[in-house]
This record gives C-alpha cells, sequence and structure tokens, in this order.
C-alpha cells in the first residue's frame, strides 16, 4: 500500500516537469525487475531528472542497495578535501563475491606471466562523474546500480556471471555538491529553458574539487585526494575496458570513442584503438535504434596520459570516452533542440550497458591484448636505447620523496643506487639517489612520466603536449644507455647498479630532534616545505632573520654551511619562552621533516659573518590576497590556493577581482594575480593598487597573462608588437582554406609544453635553488619585455637556444621567446612587483617552480632596486 502511495506521489510530482524520468523508461523491455528492490523514484520521491540528487542522498541510496543485494558490495575508498566520502561499487553474480579477492589476484597473475582462465570475469571500470558541473555523468550510476541490483532473467544474470564491475560514484563529491547547491538555489516550481537562467551557468565552478582542480586532468599528477583514492584501486585491479562519462556544450549531440586517429599517444598501441571500434558497435547499433545523432573519432583525442580515457591506455587497457550535450540546470533551448536532464541520464546509463555489452562480446580478443601488453613489455624494453634513469634532488629530500610517491601510484617499481655514478656534471651517489629501470611491466607507463617529447605529428592538442614529471619536479635526472655518445647527457647502464625495491613511504624526510640550544635555531631554505616552517614558527609570532649571502655557523654538531635563504632563529628578544621555542622546533623537524640545527655562538669564529651582520634581514608574518574571477582562470586561482593553503598552511583571503578597490588593502602584504581572459583592473583599482605597493610596500605577484598587462600598468613599458594595426593594404590581404586552419594555427602555439630557464641563484627569488637550471611549464605565447634600466630586474630567463625540454612549440614561438625574461621582481616606491610570465604552480604539480613563488610571498621584501647608472655590458 504504501509502496503505491508514493507511487502516486511521484507521477503526480512529474506533471509538467518534462525533464524527469519514472523508473519505467530506464527498465530494459521484456526485463522483470524485483519489486522488493528499492527504485530511485521510491527512495529520492521524484523521477529521475526532475532535480539534483544531493551526494549524501545518492550514497544513501547506493549503500541502501548494497545492503539490500548480494550483487553490489560497497566501501569508501578516500574522503575529499570536504570530507565527503568517495564511494566505490563491486557489482557481480554472488558467486563471484564470495571469491572476488581470488578473481583479483589471478587477473593480476594472469597479467603477469601472460596465462588466463578463459571463464575469469572480465573487468570492467566505470568512471561517473569527475566534472560536478556534468550531472548526467554522476546521476547515470543510479539507474545502473539499481538495473543490476534489482533485474532478472538469463541475459543480466550472464552478464553478473561473466563481468566484475567496478563503479567509482562520484569521482568528484565536492563540485557534484556545489553544482546541486547552484542548481537548487535557482531553481523554481516552473521550469525556465532560457540559457541565460542563472540555473544553467556555473558550468566552470561547479567543474572542479573543492581547490578547484580539473580531476580529470588528475590521472597522472595524482595531486589531490580524489585521484590518489581512485588511481590506487585502478591499479590495484588493472581493468580491462575503463568507461568514462562526461558532458559537453548544449548544442553538441552524443560522442563516444575512438578518438582522433592522428592525435593517439604513440605510446597506445594501434590493437586498443582497434578493440575500443568493436565495442563502439554497440553504441551504433542502440543509437541508431533510437534515430540518436552521434558522432566519434573527432574533437577528442588520446594524447595527454592524465585524463581518465587515456591514462588507461597506456596501463593495458582500453579507455572509452562519452560525451553528451548537457542539460545544464535540468532542461535547455538550444539551437538543435531542447536538452533535458532525465534523458542524458538514460543515454549515459544505456551507454554503460553498450560497453558492458561489447567488453563481453570482445572479452577473449580483449584479455589476449592486455596479457600481450605487458608480456611486450620485456622485449620493448630491451629495444629501447634507454635501460634506466637514476633520479636525485640536492638537498631537498621531500620534493624527491614526493616524485617516488607519485610514480610508485602508477605501480613503476623505483630502487636504490648500489654505486656512484657521474653524467653531466652531476653526482649520483647511494643514498641520495635512486634508479628507475625501463625493464619492467610499466615500461610504457614509465616512458610516459620520463620521455621528452618534441616532435609530432599531429601539432593540435586537446590538452597540454609536455608533461615530463622529473622535470616538473625539477629532479635531477639522467638516461642509462647500452651505448653513449661522448657528447651525450646519459651514463652507461650496468645492471649492477640496481639494488633493492624502494618504498616512498621508507624515504620521507625525517630529522632528528635538535638539541637545546644556548644561542638560536637555524634551518637551510632547501627543503620543500621549509616555507611551511617559516611560516609556523612566524603565526606564533617568533622574531625570525632570513640570510642573504652564504655563512658558517657553529652549532652543536659542529660548524656547519648554509646557503641564501636559511632561516635564523635568535633566541634574544623572543616574547616567547625559550623552552616553548625548543619544542617549537622540535615539532617542526618532527612534522614536516626539517633539519633544524641548534646554534651555539653567532659565527663560526671571528673572522667569518655573523647572523647579527649585515647580511641578515628580519623576515615579517606575510598577508596574502588571492584574486579570483571577473577574467581570472579559476584553475591557476585554485593552484595558488592549493599551494598556500594545503600544501603550506598558509591562510589566504580570497576575494573577487571586482571587488578589491573597496578593501582595506593595508592589511595585506601580498596581492596575488594569475593569469586569464581579462586579466586587467579598471583605472580606479589600478592607481590604488599602485598606491598600495609604492607608498605602502605591498608586494604584486602576477603570473601569466597578469605578469604582462602590471608590466605595462607599473612599468610604463610598450608590450612587444605583435604584428601591424590599421587597415591592411592589398599586399597585406591573405585568403586560406578554412580546412586548414587547424594546422596553420598550430605555427602559432604553444601546446603546454615544458621549457628550461636560467635563474639567478643569488637573488631573493633564488634562495634555495642549488643549480640555475629549472624547467617551467609554458602554455601562453606572449612575452614580457627586457627591463630597460635595472640590470638586476631578470630573475629568471630563457635561453636563446635548445630551451624546448618537452612538448610542441612552434618555430615562430621559438624565435619570439629565446632570450625573454621569465621572472622579473622590481621595487616600485616602497614596494615591489613580481612578474612570472608562466604558471610556477601548474596543476599543483611544478614542485620545481612552487618554491619560487614561495620565495616571493616570503623574500619579496629583499628585492631592491640599483642606485648606480649602468650601461649595457659588452661581451
Amino acid at each position: 500500500m504504501l509502496r503505491a502511495l508514493i507511487a502516486g506521489a511521484i507521477a503526480l510530482s512529474l506533471v509538467g516537469r518534462a525533464g524527469a524520468l519514472p523508473i519505467e523508461d530506464f527498465q530494459l523491455p521484456g526485463v522483470v525487475y524485483d519489486p522488493n528492490i528499492e527504485t530511485p523514484d521510491e527512495h529520492f520521491r521524484h523521477g529521475l531528472g526532475d532535480r539534483p540528487v544531493r551526494h549524501d542522498q545518492m550514497v544513501s541510496y547506493l549503500t541502501g542497495l548494497s545492503s539490500a543485494s548480494d550483487r553490489i558490495d560497497h566501501e569508501v575508498i578516500g574522503y575529499t578535501h570536504e570530507g565527503r566520502p568517495i564511494l566505490f561499487l563491486t557489482i557481480t553474480s554472488p558467486e563471484n563475491h564470495a571469491q572476488i579477492d581470488d578473481i583479483k589476484a589471478k587477473h593480476r597473475e594472469a597479467l603477469r606471466t601472460g596465462t588466463a582462465d578463459p571463464e575469469s570475469p572480465a573487468i570492467i571500470w566505470i568512471n561517473y562523474g569527475v566534472h560536478g558541473s556534468e550531472s548526467a555523468s554522476m546521476d547515470a550510476v543510479l539507474p545502473t546500480a539499481y538495473h543490476f541490483a534489482a533485474a532478472r532473467g538469463d541475459v543480466v544474470e550472464q552478464q553478473l556471471n561473466d563481468a566484475v564491475m567496478l563503479v567509482v560514484a562520484t569521482l568528484n563529491p565536492d563540485g557534484h555538491a556545489r553544482r546541486t547547491n547552484h542548481v537548487e538555489t535557482f531553481g523554481g516550481n516552473v521550469r525556465v529553458t532560457d540559457p541565460a537562467h542563472e540555473q544553467h551557468q556555473l558550468w566552470v565552478e561547479a567543474r572542479t574539487n573543492h581547490f578547484w582542480f580539473d580531476l580529470n586532468r588528475q590521472w597522472l599528477l595524482t595531486t589531490q585526494p580524489e585521484s590518489k583514492a581512485w588511481v590506487a584501486k585502478w591499479q590495484e585491479w588493472k581493468p580491462m575496458v575503463t568507461a568514462d562519462y562526461h558532458e559537453m556544450g548544449s548544442n553538441s549531440t552524443y560522442y563516444f570513442h575512438p578518438g582522433e586517429p592522428k592525435r593517439k599517444n604513440p605510446l597506445i598501441p594501434d590493437e586498443a584503438r582497434d578493440l575500443t571500434k568493436a565495442i563502439a558497435n554497440e553504441h551504433r547499433s542502440f543509437l541508431d535504434a533510437e534515430a540518436r545523432l552521434y558522432f566519434t573519432e573527432q574533437g577528442f583525442d588520446n594524447f595527454y596520459i592524465g585524463k581518465g580515457s587515456t591514462y588507461p591506455q597506456v596501463n593495458g587497457g582500453l579507455g572509452i570516452l562519452f560525451e553528451l550535450g548537457a542539460a545544464r540546470g535540468g532542461e535547455i533551448e538550444t539551437p538543435s533542440g531542447g536538452r533535458e536532464y532525465g534523458d542524458n541520464v538514460r543515454m549515459h546509463f544505456r551507454t554503460t550497458l553498450t560497453t558492458i555489452s561489447g567488453a563481453l562480446k570482445n572479452k577473449a580478443a580483449i584479455a589476449r591484448y592486455q596479457r600481450s601488453f605487458f608480456a611486450r613489455a620485456e622485449a620493448d624494453a630491451a629495444e629501447h636505447p634507454v635501460k634506466a634513469y637514476v633520479i636525485t634532488t640536492q638537498g631537498d629530500r621531500s620534493r624527491l620523496q614526493r616524485f617516488i610517491e607519485v610514480v610508485e601510484r602508477h605501480e613503476i617499481s623505483v630502487h636504490a643506487l648500489a654505486g656512484s655514478i657521474e653524467i653531466g656534471g652531476i653526482t649520483y651517489r647511494p643514498g641520495d639517489a635512486f634508479i628507475v629501470p625501463l625493464d619492467q611491466p610499466q615500461y610504457r607507463m614509465l616512458r610516459g612520466v620520463f620521455d621528452r617529447v618534441t616532435s609530432f605529428e599531429e601539432t593540435v592538442f586537446y590538452d597540454v603536449s609536455g608533461w615530463t614529471l622529473p622535470l616538473a619536479y625539477d629532479i635531477d635526472h639522467a638516461p642509462l644507455k647500452d651505448r653513449v655518445a661522448r657528447d651525450e647527457d646519459a651514463g652507461r647502464f650496468n645492471a649492477g647498479l640496481i639494488g633493492e625495491r624502494v618504498s616512498a613511504a621508507d624515504l620521507r624526510p625525517k630529522a632528528k630532534k635538535p638539541k637545546e640550544a644556548t644561542y638560536g635555531y637555524v634551518f637551510s631554505w632547501e627543503d620543500y616545505y621549509a616555507p611551511k616552517a617559516l611560516y609556523r614558527l612566524l603565526s606564533e609570532d617568533v622574531l625570525v632573520r632570513v640570510a642573504t649571502d652564504p655563512f658558517e655557523l657553529a652549532t652543536t654538531e659542529g660548524v656547519k654551511s648554509f646557503d641564501a635563504g636559511a632561516i635564523f632563529v635568535p633566541l634574544i628578544r623572543q616574547d616567547m619562552p625559550t623552552s616553548d621555542i625548543h619544542r617549537l622546533v622540535q615539532a617542526i623537524a618532527r612534522e614536516e621533516g626539517i633539519v633544524v640545527h641548534a646554534a651555539t655562538s653567532g659565527a663560526s669564529d671571528v673572522a667569518t659573518r655573523s647572523v647579527g651582520g649585515r647580511s641578515f634581514t628580519p623576515i615579517s608574518k606575510p598577508s596574502v590576497l588571492l584574486v579570483f574571477d571577473d577574467g581570472l582562470a579559476r584553475y591557476d586561482v585554485g593552484e595558488a590556493w592549493h599551494l598556500l593553503d594545503n600544501e603550506m598552511r598558509i591562510p589566504v583571503t580570497l576575494r573577487p577581482k571586482g571587488e578589491l578597490r573597496a578593501l582595506d588593502l593595508s592589511r595585506y602584504t601580498h596581492i596575488v594575480m594569475v593569469g586569464g581572459r581579462r586579466v586587467a583592473l579598471d583605472k580606479a583599482t589600478t592607481e590604488r593598487v599602485s598606491d598600495w605597493v609604492r607608498r605602502e610596500g605591498g608586494t604584486l605577484v602576477a603570473l601569466r597573462q597578469s605578469a604582462y598587462w602590471a608590466q605595462d600598468a607599473f612599468f610604463d613599458i610598450q608590450p612587444s608588437a605583435s604584428g601591424r594595426s590599421g587597415q591592411a593594404d592589398d599586399s597585406d590581404r591573405m585568403r586560406l582554406n578554412y580546412s586548414e586552419m587547424g594546422a596553420r594555427d598550430a605555427e602559432h602555439y604553444i601546446g603546454g609544453a615544458i621549457v628550461a630557464t636560467d635563474l639567478d641563484v643569488s637573488h631573493p627569488l633564488g634562495f634555495g635553488y642549488s643549480d640555475r637550471f629549472v624547467p617551467v611549464q609554458r602554455n601562453t605565447t606572449s612575452v614580457l619585455d627586457w627591463p630597460e634600466s635595472n640590470p638586476y630586474a631578470v630573475v629568471s630567463a630563457y635561453p636563446e637556444t635548445d630551451f624546448v625540454l618537452s612538448g610542441y612549440v612552434s618555430q615562430k614561438r621559438r624565435d619570439q621567446l629565446a632570450g625573454t625574461p621569465a621572472v622579473i621582481a622590481e621595487e616600485v616606491g616602497r614596494g615591489q612587483v613580481v612578474l612570472f610570465a608562466d604558471n610556477p604552480l601548474f596543476r599543483g604539480t611544478f614542485l620545481g617552480t612552487n618554491k619560487l613563488f614561495m620565495n616571493a610571498i616570503f623574500f619579496s621584501s629583499l628585492i631592491e632596486n640599483p642606485s648606480g647608472t649602468y650601461e649595457a655590458i659588452e661581451e
């Protein structure tokens, strides 16, 4: 009786709500569904597509299904920044559930040995909801889970017996919650289909996780808790097929892989594409049966290996991307007709079923391909000229450990280095350096991490073209080969160099508790987490001094040498008792892994610099204002926010750019402006910020496009001319075929490449760096102008030649970029302006350049302009 009443209420609620579909529209014709299994309609008291399903409601329904059905098990594999659970479902027959660990072990063993039981279930992985604004890609998990819990009959029973379906629901709970709240906030009793309605907005804002990271770029980088959770689980299972569900612009139709034929990463075997096409026949048959519009092999590529549909393909599986035109707030008008939320959910549900049926039809071929993928690794490694890579960092154990942690997450093994080797002027020593052999099952993934690719068949990219992780982390690394040319930066491979396999957990920096000091405490600035340690001291109002030159100091462990940037904590004139300072630095050493030395004197002897001298400067606690929105790139803002807040535990004030003028800027020491499409401040705000810099001593830190605007606004330098203005005469007229536009545009393109810069390590922004070579991520085409009157203003510059390390930069852009500034820092009045031509925080992964940004936060007050008059120096 209760179920009948609920069903009646649901039916009434659907009247007039064209976007909603009752559960009957999701049930397959001819299939009987168990009435004892609760439907989504009964649980939510509305049809799918009627209104957004909150994350807590989704978790409640799915965990309830797991309890009610012996076909579904659930587990929480991690938590988001906001504390929401990441739910993982295992869907298969009760018999398979009873031996699930054995099934997993046999599957892994088959990949190792190359032999398998043909009766073993297919392992199929389904990604739902990596982008929070893409509602149908999240809610499609509900009819999928219901179908396999409730459907009865030979077909579904056979599928459950023949497959283990692994479902992440959802990959991005925080973005999901943001989208749901927005749609509900601006929703009414009557659907508004006008695309201008606010309910249909928030496409970018809800797309990301809490710190505004695009999680579909995180499969390789794994800097966020969500991606760490699902990549670990994916590698635990190594699925045969991965389906990845998304939405695109509302005017689009329906897309499924395979992608652009010429935009396939060369590490992906051609056979993967052929098998994906075989599965695509199932999608095509369904879509044709409903006369749906669709496309494939256009627009979407498989080049960047860190996306959800490409990552599986360099790890031995198949990856299938699905995209459909978004209904946004629920129902929206488009030039191609209306889009409805409920219908979109149904579409993704039905292609989930075609993915499963297609994978099972081709199970034997896919299983053979996956086994051969790993079986070929040994032969491929034997043919490759590089046999291993050696890696190290000089003085920064944290950065090295973080890098090893990432590659270990992708099941790439790292080993101790068993002997010293010198390559390119760098000595790789046991204990400080490690070796990564290519002869391992993850051969192709390993190459995806280490390869520097600078030549391409196709020069149009959906995402970045270069992502060499050792460069991103500024890891000193070199290839080891069987044969080495005399002028080659490579070492001779020797199997005896490969020691025991190491674990990233065992390499986590540890520091002994410092002894109780009689004079003060000192620590180096080289460690990645040194800024975190410094802010921890400043937040406790501890007086701190920074060294601007190298020095030696007498400590309880003898005389120690320190580079510029080292932090000294004197015991004198502190408000905090000496015993409390000692406990604080002990906690820093223990918790941050920072080596803190206890000083016994102010110098090493009477003839050396002392910590009370002019080469030591007091440091003040920074107060950071991070500007967002109104044309500033939200991803870039999120990366700065994540580094400061999550990594370094530094509080950040976030405020929209348009409200900057209304703030009391006197409470802030730094304003950070990132790149974007419309970065310029209005005239009045520019004047206010200029006054804050020049009169109040504030520091403006500007990245990418904001740097180009700030150089013009604060230094009165006109940007470099990029072309002629005015009406073109007859000789300037051009007419080209439209079909050539993509290829010709690539002549003007920088495809998210990694390039080299030359860093002045003596500059305050260079403190903590051991060498001048610093790789940066470059994805803009503009350049900074060389300062005319200050020869010390260019902190970092691009070399004149050979600066492209990995990724695509057209020859035109190489010529324009060569020899231009990468980082400029100048004193402006009482304040400072720091300009970054690139984003030093790209995707939370460029740990090698994060320190440049942190130095701009802590050491900007040390930047001074010269007092002399300089003329050009002849070489």
